[in-house]
């Protein structure tokens, strides 16, 4: 059980820092965006290579439960977060 558990708290800490790196990246290109009023470029995503199969809506879900339960997201990025999976 010691395994698993260690495992979960693992997951968690990579996806939160992943998360944070997301906001992070969105903050910049808010505030360094052309004042022109040119629309600014899209963030560069991460790409897990070509050949990784995308993770399941189950999966990303209870991951996204699993932060939100660690207090890394509030009530209103889990809704809006689950909204985006369950489009997707």
């Amino acid at each position: 059980m010691g395994l698993i558990k260690t495992a979960v708290k693992t997951a968690v800490a990579v996806k939160t820092a992943h998360v944070v790196h997301e906001r992070i990246q969105r903050r910049q290109q808010t505030e360094w965006s052309p004042a022109d009023g040119a629309e600014p470029s899209p963030p560069p995503q991460a790409s897990a290579g070509a050949d990784a199969p995308a993770p399941d809506r189950l999966s990303q879900l209870e991951r996204l439960a699993n932060l939100r339960s660690a207090g890394a997201l509030s009530d209103a990025e889990f809704e809006l977060e689950k909204a985006r999976i369950l489009q997707g």
